[in-house]
């Protein structure tokens, strides 16, 4: 029998329930909320940023609790983890991002099966996206040693706010929402611009970390 690599389950997993986290927040608080968008807003970041935090700290030690294909391109680039290893991620993020939106729907009662119809788009929620994703990569980079699943959880608590978009800063979320017409949604047509953003936004986010370590010329 093939053995299951750990890695890519805890990511599979991980992503999985990370959205699950986020659109199944999104659900409860859109209908707990009597339409005040803030406060559904306030429910669902505080539900992702206290679900961030423990999924990273549960499967930190086996995978790196990356959940973001964004995160594994950054992590081969830089050697910490196999080039060979990439592949494998995304895929299992994507496919966690996508079964995390089906978990979610079931558990509220909701059509499994559906497309967002919620159009995010413009160039302000790009700008959003890329600077959402440098600052994530830029924590995640820099975090001193045991602190970065607190820290990468009260930034993306932070950027939930000071961002357009609602920082998904993560083109597996983006993936995964595609799936869910609810309150965390995305259309399809609108995540390639979200996807590219959060791209260009890990590439900044390397030169920045390259500059910032740069020991100072005598």
């Amino acid at each position: 029998m093939m053995k299951l690599n750990p890695k890519y389950l805890a990511e599979a997993l991980g992503t999985m329930l990370l959205l699950t986290v986020v659109i199944g927040s999104g659900i409860m608080a859109e209908r707990l909320a009597d339409g005040n968008v803030a406060i559904a807003l306030l429910a669902n970041t505080l539900a992702t940023v206290a679900g961030l935090y423990v999924l990273i700290e549960v499967f930190g030690p086996l995978s790196g609790a990356h959940f973001n294909p964004a995160v594994s391109a950054v992590m081969a680039w830089r050697g910490e983890i196999p080039k060979a290893d990439l592949l494998p991620y995304i895929a299992a993020q994507l496919f966690g991002a996508m079964l995390g939106a089906w978990l979610a729907h079931a558990m509220f009662d909701m059509p499994i099966l559906q497309w967002s119809a919620k159009l995010r788009t413009g160039q302000g929620q790009w700008l959003a996206e890329l600077v959402a994703t440098a600052g994530l990569l830029l924590v995640i980079m820099r975090a001193p040693v045991g602190r970065a699943s607190a820290m990468v959880a009260a930034y993306i608590g932070a950027a939930y706010w000071f961002t357009a978009s609602t920082s998904f800063a993560n083109p597996a979320a983006a993936f995964g929402r595609m799936f869910s017409d609810s309150f965390a949604g995305i259309a399809p047509s609108s995540a390639p611009g979200f996807v590219a953003a959060q791209l260009a936004g890990a590439a900044l986010a390397v030169v920045l970390n390259r500059l910032l370590t740069l020991s100072p010329s005598a």
